[in-house]
């Protein structure tokens, strides 16, 4: 028994929900042909939403608000536009094997689906402590946070303990926004994680410390440099208390583990070729099958910037952006270039807010102000005498796109020193001019006076986390 499709979609995260708008603007099927098989049992969302507005104490998100692809200011995709459509929802529905050459995948009820073309949009899983030889960690007050079943009960602990105690395991991009929800909800917060600052994968020492600061002036405690090695429990079996490798008791009515992810390539191992943790895919999306795409975070995909390195990135936009351009692919593969794309990070917590473009590799130089109330500063990465990367905490819109422009452009350092005191004016000059060239050299006096806005991003190391748990990282 099993059904047919000529398109299918497996997974149901952000990938998910921009591919088939994709696909619904294109009129690249007919009805009962496309297909999303998931193991949620609601219809693809933005799933950055779960960590900052699902967990405020008052007028919290809730679904339908926000299903995609509302997160890119566009159609809010519901299970009645699903049917509006002619595309067909498997909810709450787990693929156990696939079968590449048959093209089949086989679902844990036993069904056989079928398909002339495949994309992979399985995304990744929340890293536990279990895998690092923590016992005792399946209590029910250790919470983490990749699913809305992960934020439901994120949302019942903080409400089951109002002005407690939290600890949160890791200093990565879930650890710091979850910090902040909790701080938000009136809730004490220490921090633990083996590195030397917090978002240690993107931020300098310099950036850390800034927002080390912001988050110890809102209550939170970081406590770096240790790991958690057990718990204690009550007679019920919930966590009372977090013991560290240094000693130290920390006391806890709910703990939040951000240790990483993992990409969810298991289903297709030994069938497809993989590179650094993901399915590895061409300029187009797709894998060593000609019948397979791969989009999100389980794709590793050309960088052109990097001279096409490999990378597999984790980030929502980067979801958005290899779903479209798959299914662009797809239909219409003899027009379709091959994807160009800059990577990109964000985050927003408290009042604060960033943007990071590009590579963080080569020499830093930091500019702006770290010191005012209204934070405004940045940073470039210079490599080979051109800018890589550019991070921004506070900019406008047009200061986020200049500075995007400058990585994309790879503009031209010849003066660090100089670079240093024009600060985010190097960028405005190089997005004014009418005709990309190949660089940007640093001359003159600061002509413009510099301001900025940033989020936060970057996850846990998981090499750094095995280590420190005294474990070697496992091969993907």
């Amino acid at each position: 028994m099993g059904r047919a499709f000529v398109y299918v979609i497996l997974g149901g995260g952000v990938a998910a929900g921009y591919a088939v708008l994709e696909f619904a603007r294109r009129g690249g099927y007919s009805r009962g042909e496309l297909c999303i098989i998931s193991e949620e049992a609601v219809a693809p969302y933005e799933r950055p939403a779960l960590s900052k507005g699902y967990l405020l104490p008052e007028g919290a998100a809730r679904l339908p608000g926000f299903h995609t692809c509302v997160g890119a200011n566009d159609e809010l995709l519901t299970t009645k536009w699903y049917k509006e459509q002619g595309i067909e929802l498997v909810l709450g529905t787990k693929v156990i094997s696939a079968d590449v050459r048959r093209k089949t995948l086989l679902t844990g009820t036993g069904e056989t689906i079928s398909y002339k073309t495949l994309i992979i949009a399985t995304g990744a899983r929340a890293l536990k402590l279990q895998e690092f030889g923590i016992q005792g960690s399946d209590a029910s007050n250790i919470c983490y946070l990749r699913n809305i079943d992960d934020a439901d009960k994120l949302v019942s602990a903080m409400k089951s303990c109002p002005g407690g105690n939290a600890v949160v395991i890791g200093g990565g991009y879930i650890g710091m926004e979850c910090a902040a929800a909790l701080v938000t909800n009136k809730i004490r917060v220490t921090m633990v994680f083996p590195e030397k600052h917090c978002m240690g994968r993107l931020f300098t020492p310099k950036i850390a410390e800034f927002y080390e600061n912001y988050y110890t002036s809102k209550g939170v405690t970081f406590v770096k440099g240790t790991v958690l090695t057990s718990f204690e429990k009550d007679t019920t079996g919930k966590v009372t208390a977090v013991i560290l490798k240094d000693g130290r008791h920390l006391p806890a009515d709910m703990v939040v583990v951000g240790i990483g992810i993992r990409a969810n390539t298991s289903l297709f191992e030994g069938q497809l070729m993989m590179e650094n943790g993901g399915i590895k895919v061409n300029g187009q999306l797709q894998t060593s099958d000609s019948s397979v795409y791969a989009v999100g975070d389980v794709a590793a995909f050309p960088i052109k910037l990097f001279d096409g390195d490999i990378r597999r990135l984790e980030h929502v936009d980067s979801a958005r952006r290899t779903a479209r351009h798959a299914v662009a692919s797809i239909l219409e593969p003899s027009k379709n270039k091959d994807i160009d794309y800059l990577p990109f990070f964000y985050s927003r917590v408290f009042t604060l807010s960033w943007q990071f473009y590009g590579d963080n590799v080569g020499e830093v130089v930091h500019f702006g102000d770290f010191t005012s109330s209204s934070p405004r500063f940045g940073a470039y990465w210079v490599n080979k005498g051109r800018i890589a990367g550019a991070f921004l905490e506070g900019g406008s819109r047009e200061e986020y796109e200049a500075i995007s422009i400058a990585v994309r452009r790879k503009a031209m350092v010849t003066n660090m020193g100089e670079l240093e005191k024009q600060g985010l004016a190097l960028a405005i000059q190089e997005s004014q001019k009418e005709v990309p060239d190949s660089g940007l050299a640093i001359v003159g006096k600061p002509t413009y006076t510099w301001h900025a806005t940033a989020g936060v991003v970057a996850a846990v190391s998981i090499a750094a986390i095995g280590y420190w748990y005294g474990r070697k990282r496992r091969r993907w």
